[in-house]
């Protein structure tokens, strides 16, 4: 059972929680992401679910820089709110803001789990490893409700597709019956995004993420559970957290990580905007130095959209970040290869196979 922190007892209202019926089927448990009474709140923001009905559910990508080329995104939006988050500007695509849209107008895929079961049985499909979650969180406060990565990875576990996740909530300890099996027969692998070990900064820089502690026992209850699992200090923040670049690195290698990766701050397009704006309202006393910073990672500008290296940036500061992580890397023994997952295992369950392989012996 996951405990609740309650903050305060509802107007009104005598219960403090609100627990399912003891004849209901299922049991519907409150998400505790570590922030307590203590932290600063965060203001209320209502979230509206969109309907997204998409002809597919995994995408491609040609992009030399990214590490995988095919993806799924159960989610448009992310309700974390991170402020440096790079996929802000898909929302303007929508005709809605990168701002507080981005954050509060979900788009939800009631058919995901239907489509990748299609996909994945269509004759012509040839496994290679899906990304779940490249671009928004697939682990969000909406998936309490929706469930879209869940079912996602129930259908590659059928089929025994091979699959990578990214995430900063302690929600996905909620999937190890499917995570542990599978990462065990390596075909699947996690990495957990911790970018800060200062609450105060987590919580104004990444509201409605699991606080870090969470996510380092996330990184435990995964390693314990027999997957693979990496940490990922993305983004670093010249003059913002890179102090942390270290600590963030020793913190996650005692809790059971086994590989590490790092990404450099970048600002495209609405984000620079967004980004300077909260700085200088969360941040005042640095905003000037950070900004600083990050175009001297940038060749002077705010951002460079270069793939050679927009991930890690250039110049001395981009290079003093790259000495220090290889060798905290190197270090803590976060500096092992990644290793490929096992592509030779994908089946088509009978049931989504053609009539007549029913009766070919296979």
């Amino acid at each position: 059972m996951v405990q609740t922190t309650v903050r305060k007892a509802p107007k009104g209202r005598g219960a403090r929680s609100n627990a399912t019926g003891r004849y209901e089927p299922h049991v519907a448990e409150a998400m505790d992401d570590g922030w307590t009474s203590d932290d600063a709140e965060v203001a209320p923001l209502r979230t509206e679910q969109l309907i997204e009905r998409p002809r597919t559910i995994i995408s491609k990508n040609t992009s030399p820089d990214v590490g995988f080329d095919r993806s799924i995104n159960p989610y448009k939006g992310c309700e974390h709110g991170c402020i440096y988050c790079y996929a802000r500007p898909s929302h303007a695509w929508m005709g809605l803001s990168p701002g507080l849209d981005f954050e509060s107008r979900i788009f939800v895929k009631p058919d995901a789990a239907r489509l990748l079961e299609r996909e994945l049985a269509h004759p012509k499909y040839v496994c290679k490893r899906i990304h779940v979650g490249g671009n928004t969180d697939p682990y969000q406060p909406v998936e309490d409700e929706r469930q879209t990565t869940r079912s996602l990875l129930q259908v590659m576990q059928r089929f025994n597709q091979p699959f990578s996740l990214i995430t900063k909530s302690f929600r996905v300890t909620r999937d190890l019956d499917i995570l542990g099996p599978m990462g065990r027969e390596n075909l699947a692998q996690v990495f957990v995004s911790i970018t800060t070990l200062d609450r105060s900064l987590a919580r104004t820089m990444e509201p409605r993420a699991s606080t870090p502690e969470r996510r380092l026992e996330a990184i435990k209850r995964l390693s314990d559970a027999g997957v693979p699992v990496g940490v990922g200090f993305a983004p670093v923040i010249p003059g913002l957290n890179d102090h942390e670049l270290e600590d963030v690195l020793k913190a996650a290698a005692r809790a059971g990580a086994t590989r590490a990766m790092y990404v450099t701050l970048r600002l495209p397009l609405e984000i620079k905007d967004l980004f300077r704006e909260w700085l200088e309202d969360a941040r005042p006393d640095r905003a000037r130095r950070v900004m600083s910073l990050i175009r001297q990672t940038r060749g002077g500008k705010d951002y460079d959209a270069d793939w050679s290296q927009r991930m890690k940036g250039t110049g001395p500061v981009a290079q003093l970040i790259a000495t220090r992580y290889r060798a905290a890397a190197k270090r803590y023994g976060l500096d092992t290869p990644q290793p490929l997952l096992d592509i030779t295992r994908f089946k088509v369950p009978p049931e989504f196979r053609p009539q007549m392989d029913l009766f070919d012996g296979t």
